[in-house]
């Protein structure tokens, strides 16, 4: 806590903060109360928390690394899936065709039996183990061979959207037994608990703050430590790095995994507040709009990532009810203005100018000592 980046902890503060009133709010404010959260509204948090999550997962990589991925959005996906894969498996014959066994997609499309991939997601630490090990592998094996291959700049940002954009395709296949076009949904229960109930959304919510806690916590032992410094090294100078006698290859990977992952706990946090998961996830627009959400909030600077990601989110959806058909416009607007005019993101651009600040007052207070006065 002490080595935290400057509004770290006023960051964590928040959060700690969110997670008692909210919770409080919804169970004992009465709903006319201007303080009451609804529940709609805690379940929309939580949304939004996710989304912070994964925003920071990319800051990771692309703030401090330089890898700059336009597929990001494939980790979360696969985060969503595994959790939705043990969600169908607790309906169990509460499904429309109330087979025990196979999910009601699976029966519609005449299956016989259960795929052996499907196998163990009816035990919730085992698909919590997938949470993390499926994105993990997915990152390391797609790393391993693009930065021993020394892939970098735009070609990486390339060939990471062209991979989750193949994924799309083939989840989109009724034949994967994934749910096709329609995905995952109708999920009943968590652990027991109903996924519809007050209590479980904001079981939910306090789960999407640690999980967001944790991830902020992680990064910055990361971007604070030697490990940091050689990732900022490679972001600046990636050559001259190499020729310094480290494995730039090594470093690259390990971040890119733990970014992977960080996006899979997100999708998995994200899938039964949302109630459903399909192929949509994967679409590299989604991905692309992630990196929207860091260069808004500041690239570099994490909490500005999280930032990012609550202002860009709330706008879309108070902006999609409000003029439905120009919110894409005014989304790009956003980003091409933050480009121009604040190319450092919200939080970066206040730093500089919070510096400034800082330097005139302190030349004022220095022309002013009784030293300069003398010196006069």
């Amino acid at each position: 806590m002490t080595g935290l980046p400057g509004g770290g902890k006023t960051f964590l503060g928040i959060l700690l903060v969110a997670a008692l009133f909210v919770p409080l709010s919804n169970t004992f404010l009465p709903p006319d109360s201007p303080f009451h959260v609804p529940t709609y509204m805690v379940s929309l948090l939580g949304k939004y928390l996710c989304y912070a999550l994964l925003a920071l997962s990319v800051d990771l990589i692309w703030g401090y690394a330089g890898i700059l991925s336009l597929g990001h959005g494939a980790f979360f996906a696969l985060g969503g899936y595994a959790m939705g894969m043990y969600l169908m498996r607790q309906i169990g014959d509460r499904g429309v065709y109330g087979n025990p066994l196979l999910p009601d997609f699976m029966v519609f499309l005449n299956w016989t039996e259960l795929p052996w991939y499907w196998h163990g997601f009816d035990m919730f630490p085992f698909a919590m183990l997938m949470v993390i090990v499926v994105p993990g592998l997915l990152a390391f094996v797609f790393g391993w061979f693009a930065f021993r291959s020394r892939v970098t700049g735009v070609y990486l940002s390339i060939i990471t959207q062209a991979m989750t954009y193949a994924l799309l395709l083939a989840f989109f296949r009724n034949d994967m037994g994934f749910g096709g076009n329609n995905g995952l949904t109708d999920f009943k229960d968590l652990l027991g608990f109903d996924l519809q109930a007050t209590s479980t959304r904001l079981g939910l919510f306090v789960a999407s703050i640690v999980a967001l806690a944790f991830g902020y916590l992680v990064c910055c032992f990361i971007t604070q430590s030697r490990l940091g410094r050689v990732l900022i090294a490679i972001r600046d100078a990636e050559s001259r790095t190499r020729f310094s006698g480290y494995r730039v290859e090594y470093y690259k990977l390990f971040v890119f995994v733990v970014s992977a992952v960080l996006a899979g706990i997100a999708g998995a946090l994200y899938v039964p507040q949302v109630g459903i998961i399909n192929p949509s996830e994967f679409s590299p627009a989604n991905s692309i709009e992630v990196v929207i959400w860091v260069a808004v909030g500041g690239r570099g600077t994490l909490w500005g990532a999280v930032l990012g990601a609550f202002i860009v989110n709330w706008g879309k959806s108070y902006f999609t009810g409000t003029f439905p058909e120009a919110w894409l416009y005014m989304l790009g607007g956003l980003f091409v203005f933050t480009t121009l005019f604040l190319p450092k993101g919200i939080v970066g651009t206040a730093g500089i100018w919070m510096d400034k600040f800082r330097a005139v007052r302190q030349s004022k207070m220095d022309i002013g000592s009784p030293a300069s006065v003398r010196e006069e």
